[in-house]
C-alpha cells in the first residue's frame, strides 16, 4: 500500500523534459511555466532485509510557479530489475535522457490538493520488497515525480539497496578513509622584523580567525574530527597548526598602512585543543611543512627543500599534537598527482616515503576494467618499491559533493555504491577501497559524519586504517604514473619559483656563516613560499615571497664591511703595504667567514687576496684582516678593489663591495733620493758635533793658561 512521497532536489527544465511522455517541446514549455520542487525527506529502513519489511518513503512538493496550481499528482516510480554496474547507476542519476522507472500500480500515485503559489504539500508512500518485486541482493532505481495531466513536471531520483538475509553475504571489503586538515600559509616570516614588534608573529591576512569559528571551514573539520571513527587517517599540515599556535599569543596582521596588533586568540587555542583531543587515538600523517608543490620542486631544481619540509613537518606535528607517532612516510601530493621525478624525490628523503595516496586518474588500470579495482598497487622508484593507494573517485565525491544535495540522497547513494562494489561479477575475495576528498575541502559536517557512521554499520564494509591497506592478490595491473601536460601546467611555474630559489639561497647563507652552521631560521618561511596553495593564487604567493626576501636581505646586511670614513679612500703608503678591512657582526650569533679581495685595475694596483684562515667574529663585534697590496712602480692615484665575503664552502655572502685605494707614488727612485738626503743630513750633523767638541776643547786650554 502506497500513500504519500518525498524528493530532495529541484530538477531544471532541461533535466525534466526527456522524462515525460509528451513531445519534448510541449513538456519543456510546461516545465518552464510550472516549476515545482520535489524532495525526498526519508526512506526507512534505508536497507530493507526481508520481503515483508515495510518501506516508508516521505517527502514534499512545493509550488514555485508563482500562481495557484491544481490537478497535481505525486508518483512513486521503481522497477524490479537491479543495476548491473556502477556506470549504469551514475548514468541513471545524472543523464536526463535515461527515462524514469515505470509507475507499477495505482497505489504508487497520490493526488495533491490545490497548491497556492509557494505552498508545500507533504506526501508519503509505503511498500514492501515483495510488493515492489525485489527478489535478490542489489541496487534498484527509485524516483518520485510530480505530474499534471500525465506530464511529469519535476522529479527526484535515488537508489534503494535490498540486502535479504537469506542470500549469502557479499565479501566484506576493507574501507580506509583519509581526511585532510590542510590550509594555505598565512605568514611570511615567522615573526615581524619591524622595530617595536617584540618578536610577535606577523600574518599576511586574518582568514584563520574566521575559518576556525562559526560555520568556518576549519571549524567544520574540527566538528567532524570530534565524532570520526578511530580508523580514519588524518593528514595534517603542521604549518597550519604552527600558525594557530602563534595566534594563541599576541600577534600582528599586515594591513595596507602597516601592521595591526591583535590580542591572543582564544578560539585558536580551543581549536588546537579540540584537534589534539579528537586525534589522540587516530592515525595521523604529517604532510611536508606548508604542503609544498613537490612536483614543481622536482622539476625546477629545488629538490632539497622537499626533504627539509618532511623533516620540519614531522618535528612540528609531533610537538604541536603532543605525540611521537605521527607518520611522515606516507605522502598525499597536490591534487593526488605525481610523476616519476616527484616519486623518486620523495623516496630518497631521509624519512623514505614508502606510501603515496593518489588520484585515480594518476594511476588508471591497464587494460581498463569494468569492475572496481583494488585500491593498492606497487610502484617502482629509484629507492625501491613504493605502495600506491588509489582513492575511489565516486565514493570520495560523496564526501564532498560539487552541488547542493541532501544527507539522505548522499547516504542512499553511498550505500548503493558500496553494495554494488561488493556484488560486482567475479569478486570472490575482499578488496580494498580508499576515500579521500580534495585536500582543501569545505565539508558538510552533518553529511560526512552520517556517511562515516553508515560505513561503520554496513555488513559489506570493514573500516580500517590507511596504513593497513597493502597490495594483495586482488590487485589489478595499472599503467605507470599518468602525468599529462595539463597536470604539468598546474604546477608552480619556473617564473614563480625563480625568486623563491634566490630567497632560499640567501636564507641558507645566513646560517652557513654562523659558527654552529645550524638550520636557517628562514626554513619555515621559505617552505611557505613553495606551498601548493599558491598554484591558484600566484599573486599572493609573489607578495609573500617579496616580504620574505626583504627580511632575508635585512638579516644578511647585519654582516657588513666597515667603512671608517666612507667619503675618503684608504691609503697605501709605499709600493708595498697592507690595507686593513674590517667586518662588523650584528647577526646575533658568532660567525666565521672568509674575505676575498681583487684589484679592479691591475696596471695600477696588484692584489689577489684569498684568506686562508677563517675570520671569527663574536656577537656585536668587528674583525679585521690586513690585506697585502702592491702599487705599480712610478704610479700614483685612486683605484678600486672588490671585496667579497664568503662562507667556508666558498659561497658568496651578500653582494661584492668596492673600496677605493689611494696609492702615494713612492717608488724605488724615491727611496734612493730619500736615502741620499738622509746621508747628507747625517754628515752635517756629524760635522757640527765635531766642531762643537773642538771649540769646547780650545776653550778649556785657554782657561787653564790664564790660571
Amino acid at each position: 500500500m502506497i500513500r504519500k512521497a518525498t524528493l530532495l532536489a529541484v530538477l531544471s527544465a532541461a533535466l525534466l523534459a526527456p522524462l515525460v511522455a509528451a513531445a519534448p517541446s510541449t513538456a519543456a514549455a510546461i516545465v518552464r511555466r510550472l516549476p515545482f520542487a520535489v524532495t525526498i525527506t526519508s526512506i526507512t529502513p534505508d536497507i530493507p532485509k526481508n520481503q515483508t519489511d515495510v518501506i516508508k518513503f516521505t517527502g514534499t512538493v512545493r509550488n514555485d510557479t508563482g500562481a495557484p496550481q491544481s490537478g497535481l499528482r505525486v508518483r512513486l516510480r521503481y522497477q524490479a530489475q537491479p543495476f548491473t554496474d556502477r556506470a549504469s547507476m551514475a548514468a541513471y542519476e545524472t543523464d536526463p535522457n535515461i527515462a524514469l522507472p515505470r509507475i507499477p500500480s495505482s497505489n504508487s500515485a497520490m493526488d495533491i490538493p490545490p497548491l497556492a503559489a509557494g505552498q508545500t504539500a507533504r506526501w508519503e508512500f509505503t511498500a514492501t520488497p515483495i510488493q515492489m518485486g525485489l527478489r535478490t541482493f542489489g541496487v534498484y532505481p527509485i524516483a518520485v515525480d510530480v505530474s499534471q495531466n500525465l506530464v511529469s513536471l519535476a522529479a527526484q531520483r535515488t537508489f534503494l539497496t535490498y540486502a535479504p538475509a537469506t542470500v549469502p553475504k557479499p565479501p566484506r571489503n576493507k574501507l580506509a578513509i583519509a581526511l585532510p586538515v590542510i590550509d594555505q600559509p598565512h605568514r611570511a616570516t615567522d615573526t615581524d622584523p619591524a622595530p617595536g614588534a617584540n618578536g610577535e608573529a606577523l600574518f599576511v591576512d586574518d582568514k584563520l580567525s574566521q575559518s576556525i569559528t562559526g560555520k568556518g571551514r576549519l571549524a567544520d573539520v574540527a566538528a567532524i574530527a570530534r565524532s570520526a571513527p578511530r580508523s580514519v587517517t588524518w593528514f595534517v599540515d603542521p604549518s597550519l597548526f604552527d600558525d594557530l599556535d602563534m595566534m594563541t599569543r599576541n600577534y600582528r596582521v599586515r594591513k595596507k598602512d602597516g601592521a595591526e596588533r591583535r590580542p591572543a586568540n582564544a578560539e585558536a587555542g580551543q581549536w588546537l585543543t579540540t584537534m589534539r583531543t579528537s586525534l589522540a587515538s587516530a592515525p595521523v600523517v604529517a604532510v611536508p611543512y606548508a604542503d609544498p608543490d613537490v612536483a614543481a620542486l622536482a622539476h625546477q631544481g629545488l629538490d632539497g627543500w622537499t626533504n627539509r619540509a618532511i623533516q620540519l613537518g614531522g618535528q612540528k606535528a609531533k610537538a604541536l599534537l603532543n605525540r611521537d607517532d605521527v607518520k611522515t612516510t606516507i605522502n598525499w601530493p597536490a591534487s593526488g598527482l605525481l610523476d616519476p621525478d616527484a616519486l623518486d624525490l620523495l623516496s630518497v628523503s631521509d624519512d623514505k616515503v614508502n606510501t603515496v595516496l593518489l588520484n585515480s586518474t594518476n594511476l588508471p588500470p591497464e587494460p581498463p576494467v569494468t569492475f572496481t579495482p583494488d585500491a593498492a598497487t606497487t610502484l617502482d622508484s629509484v629507492n625501491g618499491p613504493v605502495t600506491a593507494l588509489v582513492a575511489d573517485p565516486e565514493l570520495s565525491r560523496l564526501f564532498e559533493p560539487t552541488a547542493p544535495t541532501s544527507v539522505l540522497l548522499s547516504t542512499q547513494r553511498f550505500i548503493a555504491e558500496t553494495a554494488m562494489i561488493s556484488a560486482e561479477p567475479g569478486q570472490t575475495q575482499p578488496r580494498s577501497l580508499v576515500i579521500a576528498p580534495s585536500r582543501r575541502w569545505d565539508p558538510n559536517p552533518t553529511l560526512v559524519t552520517n556517511l562515516m557512521k553508515t560505513a561503520g554499520r554496513l555488513p559489506w564494509l570493514q573500516l580500517t586504517t590507511l596504513e593497513s591497506i597493502k597490495p594483495g592478490k586482488t590487485s589489478v595491473p595499472r599503467a605507470g604514473l599518468t602525468y599529462t601536460d595539463e597536470d604539468r601546467k598546474e604546477e608552480l611555474s619556473a617564473k614563480y619559483l625563480k625568486p623563491v630559489n634566490e630567497v632560499a639561497s640567501n636564507a641558507q647563507l645566513t646560517a652557513l656563516v654562523t659558527t654552529t652552521r645550524t638550520q636557517s631560521s628562514f626554513d619555515a618561511a621559505v617552505l611557505r613560499l613553495t606551498s601548493s596553495a599558491w598554484r591558484n593564487s600566484t599573486r599572493m604567493g609573489r607578495s609573500v615571497t617579496n616580504r620574505v626576501g626583504a627580511a632575508v636581505t635585512e638579516r644578511m646586511n647585519r654582516v657588513e664591511i666597515v667603512e671608517a670614513r666612507p667619503d675618503r679612500p684608504r691609503t697605501l703608503a709605499g709600493s708595498d703595504g697592507f690595507v686593513p678591512i674590517s667586518v662588523r657582526n650584528s647577526l646575533g650569533a658568532p660567525i666565521t667567514l672568509y674575505i676575498e679581495v681583487t684589484s679592479n685595475n691591475r696596471k695600477l694596483l696588484q692584489v689577489n687576496f684569498q684568506q686562508q684562515e677563517p675570520l671569527s667574529i663574536g656577537v656585536g663585534q668587528s674583525g679585521t684582516v690586513q690585506v697585502p697590496m702592491t702599487a705599480t712602480s712610478g704610479t700614483s692615484g685612486d683605484t678600486t678593489v672588490t671585496v667579497q665575503l664568503k662562507t667556508a664552502d666558498g659561497k658568496a655572502y651578500g653582494k661584492p663591495q668596492r673600496l677605493t685605494i689611494r696609492t702615494t707614488g713612492y717608488t724605488g727612485v724615491a727611496s734612493v733620493i730619500v736615502g741620499a738626503a738622509l746621508t747628507v743630513m747625517l754628515a752635517a750633523v756629524v760635522t757640527r758635533v765635531v766642531r762643537r767638541r773642538s771649540e769646547r776643547k780650545s776653550a778649556r786650554s785657554a782657561r787653564n793658561r790664564r790660571e
